[in-house]
């Protein structure tokens, strides 16, 4: 009886498998060509071979059946505990990211990365040192622009990152790019650590309602964030504590969108960064921190037995052949 575990790539072929039954009912020609042998005694070693081969020929047969039926046991999932995070990148693509960092050399005509490239750069550095992650990816300018839900697919997180080194398009709405990234944790099981990771170069401001949205959906989901933002050399400070705006003027965006994130009821920190160290220094931060233990789930694949059916009939049939060969031969 076949086990109840076993999966099949072609389970119609199982119906050939009373076929592996000839070997029962059919006789060799040979054993009728005597008129009479009842004087003979019985030979119960020969009966009892014939019942061997005939057996061997029918597991011979069904094993070469159920070989093409393509037999496979079912990928288990499997809970295990790591390190690591379930985390959001939402990467700015307006087109000030195509700007170059300062640290490049005007006078021998070398210009500095892009803010685009060089975050690309170090977000998959950045990637590639995680090992228990699951990795999902949202960029925005004038809207937001899914990319990946959260997936343990380096591959194409990673891809999804390189991308994000090309042509940057209009204007930043941050707004919609924290909440689409926070959207890509909803109906996701939590693993006990999540993070967004907001890159951009400068900040935006946002309406009260998503504000509010914004703020219900990262208290909701357990979502801490992380900003990073690009600063032009010798920009505005978002930490410049003593600026004081012109009268009757709003605070700058950065500085605005900043006092915001500081009221929000999950965990958030700031970064700056004005060239591309103080951006791996601010990524390798965050990465010493999202190193909390979580529970994961691996994918076990499943054991395929199509070669151990066949090499067992392999095995049969060369016993078989054996015998045959060993058989002492009938004479007229």
């Amino acid at each position: 009886m076949l086990n109840p575990s076993f999966y099949f790539n072609t389970p119609w072929v199982l119906l050939l498998l009373p076929l592996a039954l000839l070997p029962l009912v059919l006789n060799r020609a040979h054993n009728q060509r005597y008129s009479w042998v009842a004087m003979l005694p019985k030979d119960r070693l020969s009966d009892l071979i014939g019942i061997v081969l005939k057996t061997l020929s029918v597991l011979a047969l069904a094993s070469i059946i159920i070989g093409m039926a393509g037999p496979h046991s079912q990928q288990q999932q499997i809970e295990r505990i790591g390190v690591g995070a379930q985390i959001a990148m939402v990467l700015d693509r307006s087109a000030s990211m195509d700007d170059p960092f300062s640290g490049g050399d005007a006078s021998n005509g070398k210009v500095g990365e892009t803010k685009s490239v060089a975050a690309s750069r170090l977000i998959t550095q950045f990637i590639n040192s995680r090992q228990n992650d699951m990795f999902g990816m949202i960029t925005f300018s004038n809207s937001a622009m899914y990319v990946l839900p959260l997936t343990e697919n380096k591959v194409a997180i990673l891809a999804a990152v390189q991308a994000t080194a090309g042509n940057a398009l209009f204007q930043t709405n941050i707004g919609s790019g924290l909440t689409s990234g926070a959207g890509l944790f909803d109906k996701v099981p939590d693993s006990g650590s999540r993070a967004l990771i907001l890159l951009s170069d400068g900040g935006g401001r946002i309406d009260a309602d998503t504000q509010q949205k914004i703020r219900e959906w990262l208290d909701r989901l357990h979502i801490g964030l992380y900003w990073i933002v690009l600063r032009q050399p010798g920009g505005l400070s978002i930490f410049d504590t003593t600026y004081v705006p012109p009268e009757d003027s709003a605070l700058p965006p950065q500085i605005e969108l900043n006092e915001f994130f500081k009221t929000l009821n999950s965990p958030f920190h700031a970064y700056e960064a004005d060239d591309p160290k103080s951006l791996a220094a601010a990524i390798a931060d965050i990465n010493q921190k999202e190193k909390k233990p979580i529970r994961y789930h691996e994918q076990i694949a499943g054991k395929n037995f199509t070669q151990l059916f066949y090499l067992l009939a392999a095995l049969m049939v060369g016993f078989l052949l054996l015998v045959k060969y060993l058989e002492v031969r009938t004479w007229d």
